[in-house]
Formats: structure tokens, C-alpha cells, sequence
């Protein structure tokens, strides 16, 4: 009711008369009956107000301003009110007495403010570009954006045996597991063994972004830290820390981790890299389910847009191949069970395909302002153009049938980067491997994008498995990797193409060169959750 009170103090004049019936009063000025009223019909009137009149009512006989003229005058556009108290001091009262010496003056004084507060804008600024200066990753297969990149190009399989933990009793034994992973010179050694994995493979991802986008100690002292963000999101958390804080409390409460709380949620991976890099920006981490790099993506540009940022780490983490997080999605029926041949086992768009395979591991990206990129004289990878998110609003799980949410989510997409769909020439698609989701993105595609003979489109999934919430930034990584290279990566394991698929528009068996003109990454998650971002080349 606080919220809506406010909303309509916005939208009413009663706010501005209230508030100059509070001047009067407050002054002198006036007759305090007529500003307020004694009867009970004027109580009621009063009362009427947008079903807040109550909370107006109380302010005024607080002598306080409403919470319109805190919010557009920073708490001051009465200073004679005084912010606790009524007590005036001696050039105050001096000021009332010459400028307000009946409630008419007061009311044009209140009228003025408003009109001037409806009217104070900030002033119009030149549209600013985002450009990728830094990548970072932590998968299967490989630690770095080249070698991660160059396995993908060679067909290469990271999608293997779970070995981190017994799953003989499980139906699905298979991951894109991560087998050998160091914090070694990224993370101190007594927080590498108190953190969950998601938020060892965050740190570590977005100092090596740093690192791959030149920003050295010399470099990070000339940036304006409160202009420096981190937006990396995770929609799993720290599964393992609190799983273990389950265990440890079946025995007492005594024996709990006293960082359980802070260490499983999702928002402390971007603050604790704040924290170590001294980033005083917009902060924070956005649970999407498997969309949620995207839509960290998408809001880290938005920020450095509107002025907010002028660097920013951004991307996804996740690390449920666990025994928690490998049962709760074998109860959800979703994995492949391909087990005697894991590299087989990821299949996007092949009739085949029987589930999707999990994986794990980070993507950040270090986005910036052209012109501060520019200026430390930073290699620029690629140029971020715009992106969308919707919901499909059907299910929790399914895709909508008819993709109405994909193709508005595309559409947007294109809008908002300025740029027709005959653009697009590369398309990383969301394409997990599932039976529904893989066919109902395809057709989506094909009605955007079908008329266009240059398109290709491949799925990173078919050889790392679905990072879940890291997906949207690994693949964003292999997007500008092909931006860069030239060379888009090969769908493996397409062998029986699902009925209905023009593999034309698909990616081969082999990897192929293509000239970018613009590309498309979709991430779609649980909740009907639909993002599209889109990258071109810098010119």
C-alpha cells in the first residue's frame, strides 16, 4: 500500500496542495482551518484520495514533504520544513517572512516546485557503444577463450564419465564435467577452500577476462571505479555449500558453516569480485534459470548505454554436477542416459536425442564503452548491437508450441540493435538436445530468418552439455570467437536430422568459414524465460 500511496501522491495535485498546506501552516500564514479543514466532510474528502489519503494526510501534519518531493529534490525542495524536526533557524524564518506571508503564496511557491520538478529531465546524451575488450571461461574443454574455441572448431567432446562423485546408482553418469580446474594466482588459498565451485569458476572467469582485455594494475588505476561494474549471474547458486549445510545441521545446528548463507547465493560471486577489484558500480546478479547470462549480458550494456558503467564484467556460473543437482534433474526426466558413450550422448536436432547433458564452468565478458576503450587503446573483439528478453508464459518447462515468445524475443532483438533480419547471418542457438525445445527454436528460426541463404546456425551444447545459467556467456564467448576467427564451429552428432529440419541452414559435421555480418545467441530457461542478444564485427 506504501508503493501505490506514493504512486499516487505522484499522479495527484492533492500532493502538491498538501504540501503547501504544510508551508502555511509551518509559516504562519494563513488560516490553518481553511488549509486543513475541521469537519468530518473534509476529513473524508481528504481521505479519499486515491485510497491514500491517510498516508498524504499523516505526512502533512508530520510538516514533512511527500515522497514525490524527496525523490526529485533529494529531501530539499522545502528546506524550511527541516527533515526530523520543526525547529527553524534564524535565516529560515527570515525566509518565510519574505516570501510567504499568506497560504496563496505558499500554494504558487508548491505549484511552482511541481511544475518545476515535471519538467527537470536529464539532458539528452549521444548514444553511447559497448564493445567486448575481454573474454573469460572455465569449461570442458578448456580455460581460456582460444583453446576452448579451437576444441569447438576441431569437433572436440567434453562430455565424459562423472568421476567427481559415485553416480553408479544414478540412471544418467555423464557430464561435461570439468577434471582438472586451479584457483592457483586468482584466488587466495583460504577462500578457494571455503567457496562453492560456482563462485571459484566466477572469479577465476572474470579475472581472466581482465587479464585477456589488457587491464593491468597500471590500467585499473586510470579507471573510475564507481564507474566500474560486475553483473554475473548463476541460476543454481552454491548448490554444494548449502547442500552440505543440510547434512551438517541433520547432526546440529553447531556444526553448520558459518559462511553457508553468503556463499549459496547467487548475487555474492559478482559482489566478492567487486570487493577484490574495488568496483563501486552497479552490482548485483540476475537468476534467469538457463537464460541468465543473456540477460546479465544484456543489462551490463544497458548500464554502460545510459551512462551508468563504463566497464563491466558480465556472464553466468554454475556447478550442480553434484549429487543434488544431477537427482533433481534425473527427477525431472530432462537427461540424456546415453551413458556407455558420453561424447554421443549431446545431440542437438538429431531424432535421436533423448536429453539434454548438464555441464559446468563459467563465461565473462568485459564490456566497454567505445570511446574509454578506445582511449587505453584496447583491442576490440566484437561490438555488442542489442538484445531482448520475453516469456513465453505456457510452462514451467515446455516450450510455448507455437514459439509466439522465441519469435517476439527475436524480433525485439533485431529492434532494439538497429539491424534487419537479412543481417543475421550466424545464429548460436539455445538448441539443448531435448526432444521439444530443439524443434520448436528451429522453427522459430526458420520464420525469421528462413529466406536468408547465408544463415548458419550451430549449437555449442552438442560438445559441452548445457552450463545451465553459464550457457548464454560460454556461448557468447564462441560467438565472438567466430566473429574473430572467421570460422563457425560444426554441429557434431547430427546424424538423423529431425523430420522437418533443412539441414542447410544448419551447421555440418565440419567447421565452416563464414563472414559475419551479425549473429545471434538465444538462451531460453525454465519459466518461459526467452533472451536473444546480438554481436557484430567492430567497424
Amino acid at each position: 500500500m506504501v508503493g501505490a500511496a506514493a504512486s499516487s501522491c505522484y499522479a495527484s495535485p492533492l500532493c502538491t496542495f498538501f504540501v503547501a498546506a504544510c508551508m502555511s501552516l509551518s509559516h504562519g500564514g494563513g488560516d490553518t482551518r481553511q488549509a486543513f479543514g475541521r469537519s468530518r466532510r473534509r476529513r473524508q474528502q481528504l481521505g479519499k484520495c486515491s485510497g491514500s489519503g491517510s498516508i498524504l494526510v499523516s505526512s502533512c501534519l508530520e510538516f514533512k514533504p511527500c515522497s514525490h518531493y524527496n525523490k526529485n529534490n533529494k529531501g530539499n525542495a522545502f528546506p524550511l520544513l527541516g527533515s526530523n524536526s520543526l525547529s527553524l533557524n534564524r535565516k529560515q524564518r527570515k525566509l518565510n517572512r519574505a516570501t510567504s506571508s499568506s497560504s496563496g503564496g505558499a500554494m504558487a511557491v508548491a505549484m511552482g516546485m511541481e511544475k518545476e520538478g515535471t519538467v527537470d529531465k536529464k539532458p539528452p546524451m549521444e548514444q553511447r557503444r559497448v564493445v567486448v575488450t575481454g573474454m573469460g571461461v572455465e569449461t570442458s574443454l578448456g580455460h581460456d577463450p582460444n583453446t576452448f574455441y579451437e576444441n569447438l572448431l576441431q569437433g572436440n567432446s567434453g562430455i565424459s564419465q562423472i568421476e567427481n562423485f559415485d553416480c553408479s546408482e544414478f540412471p544418467t553418469r555423464i557430464a561435461g564435467e570439468i577434471k582438472s580446474f586451479s584457483t592457483e594466482g586468482w584466488v587466495a588459498p583460504k577462500l578457494s577452500k571455503r567457496m562453492d565451485k560456482f563462485m571459484l569458476y566466477l572469479l577465476t572467469a572474470g579475472k581472466k577476462a581482465l587479464a585477456d582485455g589488457g587491464v593491468t594494475d597500471e590500467v585499473m588505476a586510470e579507471f573510475n571505479k564507481a564507474k566500474c561494474g560486475v553483473l554475473i549471474g548463476s541460476a543454481m547458486g552454491g548448490m554444494k555449500v548449502f547442500n552440505d549445510a543440510i547434512e551438517a545441521l541433520k547432526i546440529s545446528y553447531k556444526k553448520m558453516n558459518p559462511f553457508c548463507v553468503p556463499f549459496a547465493t547467487t548475487n555474492m560471486g559478482s559482489a566478492m569480485l567487486a570487493m577484490d577489484l574495488g568496483w563501486m558500480g552497479p552490482n548485483y546478479s540476475i537468476s534467469t534459470a538457463c537464460a541468465t547470462s543473456n540477460f546479465c549480458i544484456l543489462n551490463s550494456a544497458n548500464h554502460i548505454i545510459r551512462g551508468e558503467a563504463d566497464v563491466m564484467l558480465c556472464g553466468g556460473s554454475d556447478a550442480v554436477i553434484i549429487p543434488i543437482g544431477l537427482g533433481g534433474f534425473v527427477a525431472c526426466r530432462a537427461l540424456s542416459q546415453r551413458n556407455n558413450d558420453p561424447t554421443k550422448a549431446s545431440r542437438p536436432w538429431d531424432s535421436n536425442r533423448d536429453g539434454f547433458v548438464m555441464g559446468e564452468g563459467a563465461g565473462v565478458l568485459l564490456l566497454e564503452e567505445l570511446e574509454h576503450a578506445k582511449k587505453r587503446g584496447a583491442t576490440i573483439y566484437a561490438e555488442f548491437l542489442g538484445g531482448s528478453f520475453t516469456c513465453d508464459a505456457y510452462h514451467m518447462t515446455e516450450p510455448r508450441p507455437d514459439g509466439a515468445g522465441v519469435i517476439l524475443c527475436i524480433e525485439r532483438a533485431l529492434a532494439d540493435a538497429g539491424i534487419s533480419k537479412e543481417q543475421i547471418n550466424y545464429i548460436n542457438a539455445h538448441a539443448t538436445s531435448t526432444p521439444a525445445g530443439d524443434l520448436k527454436e528451429y522453427q522459430a528460426l526458420a520464420h525469421c530468418f528462413g529466406q536468408n541463404p547465408e544463415l548458419k546456425v550451430n549449437s555449442t551444447k552438442s560438445m559441452i552439455g548445457h552450463l545451465l545459467g553459464a550457457a548464454g556467456a560460454v556461448e557468447a564467448v564462441a560467438t565472438i570467437q567466430a566473429i574473430r576467427t572467421g570460422w563457425v564451429h560444426p554441429n557434431i552428432n547430427l546424424e538423423n536430422p529431425d523430420n522437418g529440419v533443412d539441414t542447410s541452414l544448419l551447421v555440418g559435421p565440419k567447421k565452416e568459414r563464414l563472414s559475419i555480418k551479425a549473429a545471434l545467441s538465444n538462451s531460453f530457461g525454465f519459466g518461459g524465460h526467452n533472451s536473444s542478444i546480438i554481436f557484430a564485427p567492430y567497424k
